[in-house]
């Protein structure tokens, strides 16, 4: 894969329609559904199966599968069809969602969340894929679409822990299984009757793909991201130090191979030379880092410290859910006028401001009204900076490449998810109590200030704002 800088082309200025972007953006939404209920669930799987260390695992194994299978279903998807594999992680969704509904134990559990996990990583790359081979074919404007693509990643994102408190207080933990199953069917309904471009036509042939597949970099990738998803995950109780030099290892040994071999399964030197892409997938470490420390810290510290039940729990979560929608649809119209930096800074300001909110209101005390009013504030990020920095993506990317780019978008973001369990442990300790949870909104605070001293002084935002079909000069690729 070569990541290059999106051509300025004339296109039609209609959007990509809603019959093409609401069926992608519908399987979309199994990744972030399944993603927040866990935080809720967690409690009643651990009631169920024993408070061990195990019960962790359940988390870390849909994350660490994730993380690692989200640049290959980008890259699959560009050689087989996006639709094709899109399809194929609906059925390893309902093959998972199935098999950790009659889990007997905690190993069949962790290993039903490994098929979940491969399954929704296939479907935002694939997703951002069939829009932009649409809006190519058709000469579409595809904006529009990634902001419906990201307005029901962050609102059901954020939706999840009332939707998972709901089911889990009703039906049991069980219950956050059984609701990808009716999804996974609607989505197949809506993605096989849509129009997908060119995605999808003339797969190749098995000899042409395993030459194209790049094996070897593949089998380097999957260990040097492993072993450290699993060194970050240990680092919470008994260190596996031997996985960071394996991890280290094969991590040198991947980037020598892409390096060389005239058919990458990640071009490095691409990646790297494109500046505002790098830039993006760092920024989405970060952000990433503490959006679940918010979406894995405050279900628990309201169960735990406030005595909610999970039901109660999710409700009070619920603000987070409106008005990250309403953030992404503002967020679109902030980048679509003024850029990626203006979005990105409002977005950053007010991860910061959720930050020192959490790490000094005194929340085993306050009324329910100060929760709620914290948790709308901690909404307005998830809106503005998912939009600005999967816009950004969009835009400094072809549309041959752009699957996979978000795929390790998404890598980034499971990474993040697996440092903010670290985060957690580390601030708040295994029980978090009103001392933890502030410590954890100062860290909170400290990311954000460096994520927005790194906005404004980055030169790497492509397009000029207001204009996404020009683009500025210092954001086209570099090619090493």
């Amino acid at each position: 894969m070569t990541l290059t800088q999106n051509q300025p082309t004339t296109e039609d200025k209609r959007p990509v329609p809603f019959d093409v972007s609401g069926a992608a953006a519908s399987g979309t939404v199994l990744q972030p559904l399944n993603s927040s209920m866990i935080a809720v669930a967690i409690v009643g799987i651990a009631a169920q199966f024993g408070a061990s260390a195990s019960v962790s695992w359940v988390i870390s194994a849909m994350y660490i599968t994730t993380a690692v299978c989200a640049p290959m279903a980008g890259r699959l998807g560009a050689m087989f069809g996006a639709r094709r594999v899109f399809i194929a992680g609906l059925v390893l969704v309902c093959a998972g969602s199935l098999v950790g509904t009659f889990a007997p134990g905690i190993g069949w559990l962790i290993a039903a969340y490994v098929l979940l996990g491969i399954g929704i990583s296939v479907h935002m790359p694939n997703a951002m894929t069939m829009v932009r081979s649409y809006a190519e074919k058709y000469r579409r404007q595809s904006r529009t679409a990634i902001t419906t693509l990201v307005v029901c990643g962050q609102s059901v994102a954020a939706l999840g822990p009332t939707l998972g408190g709901l089911l889990v207080g009703t039906f049991g933990w069980q219950s956050i299984l059984w609701v990808n199953l009716p999804v996974a069917a609607l989505t197949g309904f809506f993605i096989l009757r849509a129009d997908v471009g060119f995605a999808g036509d003339r797969p190749p042939s098995v000899r042409a793909a395993l030459h194209a597949i790049d094996m070897t970099g593949i089998a380097l990738f999957v260990p040097a991201l492993t072993t450290l998803m699993v060194f970050l995950v240990s680092l919470r109780a008994s260190i596996a130090w031997w996985a960071l030099p394996v991890s280290v290892v094969t991590a040198v040994a991947f980037v020598l191979w892409e390096r060389h071999t005239p058919e990458p399964f990640l071009d490095v030197r691409a990646l790297f030379g494109n500046r505002a892409l790098s830039a993006t997938l760092g920024r989405t470490l970060l952000t990433y880092t503490c959006f679940y420390c918010v979406f894995f810290g405050i279900p628990q510290w309201l169960q735990y410290v406030r005595e909610m039940t999970p039901i109660e729990a999710g409700l009070t979560m619920l603000p987070v859910a409106g008005v990250s929608v309403i953030a992404t649809m503002i967020g679109s119209r902030t980048y679509r006028r003024y850029g990626a930096r203006t979005t990105l800074l409002i977005g950053t300001a007010a991860l910061l401001v959720g930050g020192i909110l959490i790490a000094s209101v005194e929340k085993s005390t306050a009324p329910i009204l100060v929760l709620l009013l914290v948790a709308a504030v901690l909404g307005i990020p998830n809106g503005f900076n998912n939009i600005g920095n999967q816009n950004l993506i969009n835009a400094v990317t072809s549309v041959d490449d752009v699957g996979t780019a978000i795929g390790m978008y998404r890598t980034m973001a499971f990474i993040g998810a697996n440092l903010a369990v670290v985060v957690m442990q580390l601030t708040a300790g295994a029980t978090i109590t009103d001392d933890g949870l502030h410590s954890t909104g100062w860290f909170i605070v400290v990311v954000a200030a460096v994520l927005l001293v790194g906005v404004v002084m980055s030169k790497n935002m492509g397009p000029r704002p207001g204009n996404a079909l020009r683009p500025d000069r210092t954001a086209v690729d570099q090619k090493a």
